[in-house]
């Protein structure tokens, strides 16, 4: 007779319980003092107990499955939809515009565009790695006067994603290139309406999605490098205060035989949930407004760069990132049920210099 227990720590949120009981047969059991039934019993009790807790701590992979829509050359990112349906995402150094129809079109070049946001007046704001700025691009992706380039006078490394500030008509970027576990230089900035770049934060592990609340309330900021969501109370137009750590995120199972877990684009749905692109896990988290990991979707590409809500009823949730062939792929998943929020503001922001 044996009763054998294997904890396995994955994260401070994820345990798994392998489980080994031996059942004792007649004989053994004719053998056996009430005092060894009832120890045996009450280490099956207790085992039963911690797989139990285990199974309900770890959230299940969602059911809805990912349907590939199409795919472009490169790696892919920057989802985003304009006002009309149309959807646009980054790849290389150009970004494709798409139809609700699925026509698709070479919308701008730039040099390597990333993070991605369209504003009520149809300018677009696009992240430049290569250009290190955030540009501006007409709505027929025409380059206008850049929406910024330095922050006191620095010129910016190579932003990265960004946030609209609709109602104080600014918006909020992270800038990480260069930083890592050894290099924490990554940074957070603000554009205000003027046009006016300032520093937020510093000090970061390659900052990379960021999201704002509904309410201009709550910033959140993906650092990529410790494997967490960040999040910040926002006092006032770029004035933010207690950065606390909003997620940890789960580790890779070894078995996917993948690269580095790493938190990538986000975006909320109308229940205060943020869904973070897992990059190197082929999935997206979800966190309820706590910060409670709840569930995890399929994100369909190998590695999973971005998210957005987009469709007719804001139920679909649009994923970018890079399949094994080195191609990018662009996935849907229909989560009925769930609602977006869209990310296409009422009103405009600063005015075209």
């Amino acid at each position: 007779m044996s009763v054998q227990v294997a904890l396995s720590r994955r994260s401070k949120k994820e345990e798994t319980v392998s489980t080994s009981i031996s059942i004792p047969n007649s004989r053994d059991v004719k053998a056996m003092s009430r005092f060894s039934i009832a120890r045996w019993l009450g280490c099956v009790t207790i085992l039963l107990v911690l797989r139990s807790v285990a199974m309900a701590e770890e959230p299940k992979t969602a059911a809805s499955r990912p349907v590939l829509l199409f795919t472009v050359p490169e790696y892919c990112e920057g989802i985003v939809f304009d006002h009309a349906g149309n959807g646009y995402i980054s790849h290389g150094a150009e970004i494709t515009r798409f139809t609700p129809d699925g026509k698709r079109s070479l919308w701008a070049t730039t040099g390597a565009p990333n993070g991605h946001k369209i504003l009520a007046d149809g300018t677009h704001l696009v992240c430049d790695k290569s250009q290190h700025a955030v540009l501006r691009l007409s709505a027929n992706g025409k380059p206008l006067t850049p929406a910024a380039t330095d922050c006191d006078g620095k010129p910016l490394r190579g932003p990265n994603d960004l946030t609209l500030d609709t109602p104080h008509g600014g918006f909020y970027f992270t800038d990480p290139e260069e930083s890592d576990l050894e290099n924490r230089i990554g940074t957070v900035h603000y554009v205000d309406h003027n046009g006016k770049t300032s520093l937020i934060d510093h000090g970061l592990a390659y900052p990379n999605g960021i999201v704002l609340s509904p309410d201009g309330k709550r910033l959140w900021v993906g650092e990529s490098m410790t494997n967490r969501v960040l999040v910040y109370e926002v006092e006032g137009p770029g004035k933010v205060k207690n950065r606390k750590i909003f997620a940890q995120l789960p580790l890779k199972n070894d078995q996917l035989g993948q690269i580095n877990n790493l938190p990538d684009g986000m975006c909320l749905d109308d229940q205060g949930n943020l869904y973070v692109a897992h990059y190197g896990m082929q999935r997206v988290q979800v966190l309820d407004p706590s910060g409670k990991w709840i569930k995890q979707l399929d994100g369909g590409n190998l590695t999973t760069s971005n998210v957005a809500f987009g469709g007719p009823k804001m139920n679909r949730l649009f994923v970018t990132g890079g399949l094994a062939t080195g191609q990018g792929g662009l996935f849907r998943l229909d989560l009925e049920g769930t609602k977006g929020l869209t990310i296409t503001p009422q009103i405009s922001l600063h005015s075209e210099k």
